[in-house]
């Protein structure tokens, strides 16, 4: 309850926004393979800025 107003970090955005993409991904691997794949890429980006922030 006393974490509900705290805003997220710019690392919590991308952690976030990178579980979505492989989830994406993953779900698009049965159907549809180069939708999933462009999506491995986003995630790859997304995975690189996380590192960099990390540093």
């Amino acid at each position: 309850m006393f974490g509900l107003f705290k805003k997220k970090s710019e690392l919590d955005k991308l952690q976030e926004q990178y579980k979505k993409l492989l989830e994406d991904s993953f779900k698009l691997s049965t159907t549809n393979r180069s939708k999933s794949d462009e999506k491995q890429v986003e995630a790859q980006a997304i995975l690189d800025k996380i590192e960099l922030l990390k540093k």
